[in-house]
């Protein structure tokens, strides 16, 4: 309590470091948080400092780790929690991170690779069966019905020429077919009749399943044309035009027998294909399994790494560069648990001298430290907000654990509210340790769970003052019998029927005996609910209550300065501050207030 009220005795030290033990000495101080590093190379680029390279190092593999969550976030995962937090690892260890990290991110690039391109010729394949499907019912029309039976011509010609024009028989018909983007039909239609003088048949058709569009990655229904022409110019007219829309074309076969053979071929390549990809899939999964299950792990590790290197380059060499100086901000009281540190990482590193540490005369201000645990945490944040304290003063924290939530619930006093805000909060509270809920993404959720016993502050003490302003759901509640009998008024007054016809509003007096029993027993009687000047009386009687308990709230503010004019010694505040203050505030707020 003595450091909630008042911040701790803080040191200026010295740590001497053997350079090979300073990485596990650094790791062991790190993993007990008990000191502030000051850096002894401000005029020191970092691209200049010691330890660059290996900064550099661990800023590589995070962006490794970077790209794996990524694949991992594209293929729907999530990497799973950290189940306990992992040291820094050693020199040795660091290198199996790195490598073990490298391997998975190149065979998550290679499968991917072979992946995305196993879809694309998936994907050309199905839309080339498609379009040899579709075109087949286009260059194979049944003759209609009632017409006189013709010689059977090459079938390529049968669908497109008339049996009169006997004189164009002798040309070759050739094709151009595939797919086109459904938004760009009608322009690529106009530009083809222009640009050939209506030289051709056009025939276009919608896909009968969509497919993905390989530059945005949207499921689209294609369009599947097919073009019949004569003369190698407006062929190669039409290839241009196609080219220019960027459509997909595919060969188109002749005679109706190749396309039936290239229709087999092609179902047989998207069967072995299909198999192929779902391999793929299959151990995709299994890599992407490998990545989720090492990549949190990996991450705390490299970046204790990275802070432990980042400290090593605030530190300074001595003349034979065989040991490194810190300077640190240290707890008094925590001294001897750094020098433990100090000998168990010179321990863990084999090195026969120990390190030591060294308290350092200062008269610098040292920083604010006011430890906190899961209750003190979210009310410091609040205070902390506003402005952190100077060293040595009072901390105003352990008073606003009260304060806050109480002048909350003057605001919003309400029994089923702050019921359900109470509930809310003590099943955070139960279930504090669950990894479910203290392991989630979303930062509002993040908010309401650090705040939670906050939250149940607040619950409480609205729960408090709804009984006092006698509201549940903003409505009314008979917890005691009202103090007030409107039977009484009745049988002791004029109220005829003529008069309580012509007055919608009666008054109860309280001077009539038997009318005012006396004050209610706690909170306010609720048949002020059902009086006209209900919302006059509550919202004065709200108004001046904020208003005396806000004036006292100041004074107990001003009232604590005196302990840190105490403290330090400053006994002429008390008259040219502290007192000015007090005289001002009661004689202007306190008359208010009286």
């Amino acid at each position: 309590m003595g450091s909630l009220f008042r911040s701790e005795e803080v040191c200026l030290a010295q740590l001497f470091l053997q350079s090979a033990s300073a990485y596990s000495c650094i790791s062991e101080l790190g993993e007990r948080g008990l000191l502030e590093f000051r850096d002894l190379n401000p005029k020191v680029s970092p691209f200049q400092r010691r330890f660059v390279g290996e900064v550099r190092r661990c800023e590589e593999m995070e962006k490794t780790f970077t790209f794996l969550q990524q694949e991992l976030r594209a293929a729907g995962r999530a990497p799973g929690p950290c189940p306990e937090s992992p040291r820094a690892p050693a020199a040795r260890e660091a290198l199996r991170v790195q490598e073990q990290s490298e391997q998975l991110a190149q065979e998550l690039r290679e499968v991917s690779r072979n992946r995305a391109s196993l879809r694309g010729r998936l994907r050309d394949l199905r839309q080339y069966l498609h379009v040899l499907r579709e075109g087949q019912r286009f260059t194979s029309l049944p003759a209609p019905l009632g017409s006189p039976p013709r010689p059977r011509a090459l079938s390529e010609r049968e669908p497109i020429l008339d049996p009169s024009l006997q004189h164009h028989l002798e040309r070759k018909i050739n094709f151009v077919a595939g797919v086109i983007h459904p938004w760009r039909v009608s322009a690529f239609e106009r530009l083809l009749w222009r640009a050939c003088r209506g030289y051709l048949v056009a025939s276009f058709v919608e896909m009968p399943e969509p497919m993905e569009d390989p530059v945005t990655g949207e499921s689209i229904t294609w369009i599947i044309f097919l073009i019949s022409y004569w003369g190698e110019q407006i062929g190669q007219k039409i290839r241009k035009i196609s080219d220019c829309f960027h459509c997909q074309v595919y060969p188109y076969p002749e005679s109706e027998t190749s396309r039936t053979d290239t229709i087999t071929r092609l179902h047989g390549e998207i069967q072995e294909l299909s198999v192929t990809l779902e391999e793929t899939e299959k151990y995709l999964a299994e890599v992407l399994d490998k990545v989720a299950l090492a990549l949190p792990t990996w991450r705390v590790q490299v970046q204790k790494m990275k802070a432990i290197y980042l400290v090593l380059n605030q530190c300074s060499f001595d003349v034979t560069e065989k040991c490194l100086i810190a300077e640190v901000w240290c707890p008094v009281q925590d001294l001897t648990q750094v020098q433990d540190a100090l000998r168990q990482g010179s321990y863990q590193s084999g090195s026969s001298v120990e390190c030591f540490v060294q308290r350092v005369p200062t008269s610098e201000s040292p920083p604010t430290l006011i430890r906190t645990n899961k209750f003190t945490a979210g009310f410091q944040s609040i205070v902390d907000a506003y402005g952190v304290a100077s060293y040595q003063e009072v901390n105003p924290a352990p008073y606003a654990i009260i304060t806050f939530p109480f002048i909350f619930a003057i605001m919003f006093g309400d029994v089923g509210h702050g019921l359900l805000m109470f509930l809310f909060a003590l099943w955070m509270v139960l279930y504090e340790d669950s990894p479910r809920l203290r392991q989630g993404t979303n930062e509002i959720w993040l908010t309401f769970f650090e705040g939670r016993y906050l939250i149940l502050l607040m619950g409480a003490f609205s729960i408090y003052t709804g009984f006092i302003y006698n509201e549940c759901f903003s409505k009314a509640t008979v917890i005691f019998p009202s103090a007030w009998s409107v039977a009484t008024m009745a049988n002791h007054s004029s109220w005829s029927s003529g008069y309580l016809a012509t007055h919608p509003s009666l008054t109860l007096d309280p001077n009539v005996t038997g009318v005012f029993k006396g004050p209610y027993p706690f909170g306010i009687d609720p048949i002020w609910s059902l009086a006209t000047n209900h919302l006059n009386f509550l919202n004065s009687l709200k108004m001046k209550m904020s208003v005396v308990l806000g004036i006292v709230h100041m004074g107990f503010g001003v009232v604590l300065g005196v302990f840190n004019h105490v403290h330090f010694q400053q006994r002429h505040r008390l008259v040219l501050e502290f007192l000015p203050e007090m005289i001002f505030l009661l004689a202007l707020f306190g008359y208010l207030v009286f």
